[in-house]
């Protein structure tokens, strides 16, 4: 079957768009072709600096064709209804249509539609000009003489040369002819602008690679990264040096270059007194360069780079080397005084003594001075939710009560807090927003702060992505969770909530990130407690705690589904109890029955005790608000060892069953009787079922005021056999009104006794 050439070439294509452009060419390209009719085996792209291109295998030759009716109204429809037909069927006049009968509906137009297969190059020819001129550049430019007609076609950078081939590989491909703005298609295409910027007529895909490697262009941008990688881990080691590898850097600069070639440059080692953050950033920022250190060292930079290069100089990149290394002097010496500056006085220190005051801060300490001034000046959070200084008050007010929750000090915490932010007023981190947080920890250190609290000025910001570390210390804990909560209470109290793919604040990531810190530190917090007392702080802002306790789950969902769980456990979980109690179905009566049991006064369990620091307010399992996430955690996990046994796949069978049955007699608005009259019971299954949901509901309540999930599951599991036997022994829906309703409660009691641990309907199997 043939194969498609495609290679659209023009001037430099910014890095950043190539690999999604080529994407996206992939796909228009062929969504267009199955669309027409025609299918293929497989397609790749592939992207450089200055082309994008498509190799696309076993494309057919032609579209089938296509014979369809469309079935139109009734012969006696109304002139409207005959006139839409035709424009859907594409008559031209009713005559065209052919009338068939229908016994029951009468007669009907129906349009017999024939569309011959069309060739593959006529399609092609067709697609690939309205592709180009529709092309989703998140910029793009018009250029020459045509650029002041209306309509003109626009490109990233000037389109310069399309290469269009198709054929089998057993024959000579033709060229696919087509023209836009002027440019025509054809075989020809071009390589390296220095090395081999002459014509080069080419076939298909692997002559087409071929002579392009041949003319100093590597097509495929990996392979472009592998070289540039080996080489700069080469040259590295043979000057006694480890490269400092830079995913993200070498994804940038695989799409700088069509012929990588690598060199080595220095700059004196005065510079190397920066922190290797800042040398690292300025470099990467302003070459494009990578960094080393000494073999062997795990913080430590040399004062060695490597540039890569897009041509092979004569002198072997000397001069290449000797110019970027001439930049990267200069903007280390930029970097040098930032560094210095951020370590001395402010100049208007006199200025800072009440913010000063405010926070309990040292004027003659540097990042002390910082946070002042960032109070001073009022920088704006944001216009609704006020300054950075009003939320770093807020921020170490929720940090010192969450601090004994986590087991942090409070002292550390309340200092950690204020110093958090005081790097933003810093000239390194002005430079180099990046560096937020890792800078305060380097300035805290430098003025003696603890470690604790030097920590937590870089970690409060974490996780800030799924691979992200989540801190550990204490204090860092703390504060790293009053930030977070404190963004997305406030940004809940002014309405500006997460919609649909719209997450400007980044509210989905936070809530993540106090998932993760809470379950992964093992750390137990009533949410709603936080929530209530933290809306509080905004004026104006009604108190949105459930609609936020709802987030929350859904970033649990989340976390849970990637970690493994299965999500109708999670469901289920969170559904525990919250099903409200038919009217027809009263609280269970505390009085004895004739076997002597007692029924609990309510399927409710006490609440667990209160946290340190932080009351949590809770009512009974069934009105249970779910807010303690690590909670949740350990019941889904427990769940989840209970269905893995056969007692578990067993029970939950027989739950559903009784929940399925319950529930279809409620919705009938079937009697079902307030208490389980034992007297009424007819079978032994009856009463040995009433004895074990008294017996299971009991001790599955005190496992779980225990917070012995595994036990309260364990304690549900005893139910497996009695349930059983019921259904085989018993037809619930028996003639006898008052038996029925009987065993209906019974079946309650089952239902509202697995509820207190999960809501057993909501899982599949």
């Amino acid at each position: 079957m043939p194969d498609l050439l495609l290679e659209l070439r023009s001037e430099e294509i910014p890095a950043r768009m190539q690999r999604k452009a080529a994407g996206d060419l992939r796909k228009m390209l062929t969504d267009g072709l199955v669309e027409a009719g025609l299918t293929y085996e497989a397609a790749r792209e592939y992207w450089t600096p200055r082309r994008l291109t498509l190799d696309i295998r076993g494309l057919t030759a032609r579209s089938k064709d296509i014979r369809e009716e469309i079935k139109g109204p009734s012969t006696t429809a109304p002139e409207q209804a005959v006139q839409g037909f035709l424009r859907k069927a594409g008559l031209s006049s009713i005559a065209e249509a052919h009338v068939h009968s229908d016994p029951k509906k009468g007669d009907f137009y129906v349009a017999h539609i024939a569309k011959p297969g069309r060739a593959a190059e006529e399609i092609i020819a067709e697609l690939v000009p309205g592709i180009i001129r529709n092309f989703p550049w998140p910029k793009s430019m018009r250029w020459g003489p045509a650029s002041a007609k209306p309509g003109s076609l626009r490109w990233v950078r000037p389109l310069q040369s399309i290469v269009c081939t198709f054929g089998p590989e057993t024959e000579e491909p033709v060229v696919v002819d087509f023209e836009i703005d002027g440019l025509r298609a054809g075989n020809v295409t071009y390589g390296h602008r220095f090395h081999a910027p002459g014509g080069i007529t080419v076939r298909r895909f692997d002559d087409y690679v071929a002579k392009l490697e041949a003319a100093k262009v590597v097509l495929d941008a990996d392979r472009r990264k592998e070289i540039i990688l080996a080489d700069a881990r080469n040259i590295a080691f043979a000057n006694g040096l480890d490269l400092v590898e830079d995913e993200g850097l070498l994804e940038e600069v695989s799409g700088l270059v069509e012929w990588p070639v690598v060199l080595m440059g220095e700059f004196e080692q005065d510079f190397l007194t920066i922190p290797g953050e800042v040398i690292r950033l300025t470099i990467r920022a302003n070459q494009k360069c990578f960094v080393t250190r000494p073999q062997g060292a795990a913080e430590d930079l040399s004062n060695r780079f490597i540039p890569v290069a897009n041509v092979e100089a004569s002198d072997g990149g000397k001069e290449i080397a000797y110019g970027n290394g001439k930049v990267v002097r200069a903007r280390l010496s930029d970097a040098l005084y930032f560094w210095k500056t951020d370590q001395g006085d402010l100049p208007d220190l006199d200025q800072l003594a009440e913010s000063a005051a405010k926070f309990d801060l040292d004027l003659k300490k540097p990042l002390d001075q910082r946070m002042a001034r960032l109070d001073h000046l009022n920088v704006t959070f944001h216009a609704k939710l006020g300054t950075q200084g009003a939320r770093v008050e807020r921020i170490k007010r929720l940090a010192q009560e969450l601090a004994p929750v986590v087991g942090a000090d409070s002292a550390l915490v309340a200092r950690a807090s204020v110093l958090a932010k005081a790097d933003l007023q810093t000239e390194v981190v002005g430079e180099f927003p990046e560096l937020q947080g890792a800078m305060g920890r380097k300035y805290a250190l430098l003025q003696g702060e603890h470690a604790s609290v030097a920590a937590a000025a870089e970690e409060h910001y974490k996780p800030q992505g799924p691979s992200d570390r989540v801190p550990t210390d204490p204090v860092s804990v703390a504060v790293a969770l009053a930030d977070k909560l404190d963004t997305l209470i406030g940004f809940w109290a002014i309405d500006e909530k997460p919609t649909g793919s719209k997450d400007p604040f980044a509210l989905r990531r936070a809530a993540l990130g106090v998932v993760r810190i809470l379950i992964e530190n093992r750390i137990r917090l009533a949410l709603t407690s936080v929530f209530a007392k933290a809306f509080a702080n905004f004026k104006g802002g009604a108190d949105q705690s459930s609609d936020l306790l709802a987030f929350f789950h859904d970033r649990l969902k989340v976390y849970l589904r990637e970690s493994g769980a299965p999500h109708d456990l999670i469901d289920a979980v969170l559904s525990a109890g919250s099903r409200p109690i038919s009217p027809l179905v009263g609280e269970m009566s505390a009085k004895p029955t004739e076997g002597g049991a007692v029924p609990p006064a309510s399927h409710s369990v006490a609440p667990p005790s209160a946290l340190p620091g932080i009351s949590p307010t809770r009512g009974e399992i069934g009105q249970s608000p779910n807010d303690d996430l690590l909670q949740i955690v350990r019941r889904v996990e427990a769940l989840g060892s209970l269905l893995d046994t056969e007692e578990g796949k067993n029970l939950l069978a027989g739950t559903k069953r009784a929940a399925n049955i319950l529930a279809a007699e409620e919705k009938k608005k079937t009697l079902v009787a307030e208490t389980v009259e034992p007297a009424l019971f007819r079978e032994e299954v009856e009463n040995r079922l009433y004895a074990a949901v008294n017996q299971a509901e009991k001790e599955a309540g005190q496992a779980i005021q225990n917070e012995d999930f595994s036990a309260a599951m364990l304690a549900l599991s005893v139910l497996r056999e009695p349930v059983d036997s019921f259904f085989e022994g018993v037809l619930v829906n028996d003639e006898d009104q008052a038996v029925r309703a009987n065993r209906l409660a019974l079946l309650a009691r089952i239902r509202a006794a697995t509820d207190q641990v999960a809501d057993f309907s909501k899982i599949v199997g």
